[in-house]
């Protein structure tokens, strides 16, 4: 089959070299002029098959009343007049129950473990190098209460089997050396050791030169406007150039595909959530993270890339905005040198991105009610660690195989 596409970003560009793979003529179209420029571009840089968690939870609505009146809060909330975000809200509040989040954790783990064996599967078989790292997540706890409250999440990891290990402040430090600088504002620490980390970036773009050598063209610098539908079956894109013919239609378009889909009557509760980051350059590794420390009071997760820190995190409502506030860099800048004192954050490289976040946590991943129109999006903080395990689940359920994995509740026909 022809297969089209759309995005370019990490979970577009991993669909079309699973795709390509099975055997399929696969064509990615993207409005940037190449692969991972917006959202894959400089995200925190985990790879976190282990620390997988929705952010719909237990005492989340409550923690975020207080958060809103933090200096440096993990969450930002610009209400606007905007149904889409409201009812987001709405639907993200439903999902704050002990019994939802059990659900939605659990789908999250079978889906990110899946996705742990695809990542290494590609980098065998390429042998991509991206500053990868394979040293684990670091979950740190600055209190007591929220030592305690990871229970749940310990609960989850031991129900799925996945490995962790509950750590004092010494075992913190046994993890990563360079917190013993800070040790009295260490609890202790929750370590998922088969996470690994790396650059989004140079994954992707390694990946797309990979793609195209097995025959997917990239059509970039073009925007997609529609779908050609004829008798309930997709039949090609339109742009603002040449339209592009295809049997069959991958969108894995992020935040914007909800947009998309709505011109031809598919709601996709995805809704962007802004995240920010700074790539700082490491000038003492004796201070410098050896992986990923997630910093819990914060919600950030500072993470080691190379010669490069990478600090990435919180969580803005806002809508499509891109712009860079002051205030959020000093809240980056804040955990990182409270943490790593040393660095020189000046020389830092200020971002911000659009996550594509569902109101349960999960990314939507299947077929829709147009034959031959698929969905692999909603990822949120997650596109680069289920990015490979989603690439697989779509290109079998494109190919007419069933996956490897159950991927029945991952569907849009979930929220029916």
């Amino acid at each position: 089959m022809k297969v089209i596409v759309l995005g370019a970003g990490v979970v577009g560009v991993t669909s079309a070299y699973q795709l390509a793979k099975a055997g399929h003529e696969v064509i990615v179209v993207d409005r940037q002029l190449g692969p991972a420029l917006e959202t894959s571009f400089a995200n925190a840089g985990e790879v976190s098959f282990g620390y997988c968690s929705p952010w719909a939870a237990p005492g989340i609505p409550l923690k975020a009343m207080k958060w809103l009146f933090m200096e440096h809060a993990p969450l930002i909330l610009r209400p606007k007049l905007d149904m889409a975000m409201l009812s987001w809200m709405f639907k993200m509040l439903a999902n704050c129950t002990t019994e939802r989040y059990a659900i939605n954790k659990s789908r999250m783990l079978r889906l990110a473990d899946y996705s742990r064996t695809a990542l290494a599967a590609v980098r065998e078989e390429t042998g991509l190098a991206y500053d990868e790292r394979m040293q684990g997540t670091l979950q740190l706890f600055r209190t007591q209460d929220q030592l305690d409250a990871s229970a749940k999440d310990v609960k989850a990891l031991a129900a799925d089997g996945i490995p962790y290990e509950v750590l004092d402040p010494d075992g913190c430090i046994r993890v990563e050396p360079a917190l013993r600088h800070v040790r009295e504002k260490i609890v202790g620490g929750l370590l998922t050791p088969k996470d690994e980390t790396g650059d989004c970036f140079k994954f992707t773009n390694a990946l797309a030169e990979k793609a195209a050598a097995l025959g997917v063209w990239f059509r970039y610098g073009t925007t997609v406007k529609g779908f050609d539908i004829e008798s309930g079956r997709v039949r090609g894109i339109v742009t603002d150039g040449a339209p592009v013919h295809g049997d069959a239609v991958v969108v894995a378009l992020g935040s914007y595909s909800p947009l998309l889909l709505k011109q031809v009557g598919i709601k996709l509760p995805v809704y962007p959530v802004k995240g920010y980051s700074l790539t700082i350059p490491i000038t003492d590794a004796t201070r410098a993270p050896e992986s990923t420390v997630m910093d819990e009071t914060y919600k950030i997760a500072i993470t080691r890339l190379g010669d490069r820190i990478r600090v990435g995190g919180m969580a803005e409502i806002s809508g499509y905005t891109n712009d860079l506030g002051a205030t959020r860099r000093r809240t980056l800048e804040h955990s990182v040198t409270d943490l790593f004192p040393g660095g020189d954050v000046s020389q830092a490289l200020f971002w911000s991105g659009l996550r594509p976040m569902t109101p349960d946590g999960t990314p939507v991943i299947g077929p829709t009610k147009v034959q031959g129109l698929f969905l692999n999006a909603g990822h949120g903080t997650l596109g680069w660690t289920m990015s490979c395990g989603s690439a697989r689940v779509i290109s079998d359920l494109v190919s007419g195989r069933k996956a490897e994995i159950d991927a029945t509740d991952l569907a849009i026909s979930r929220y029916a």
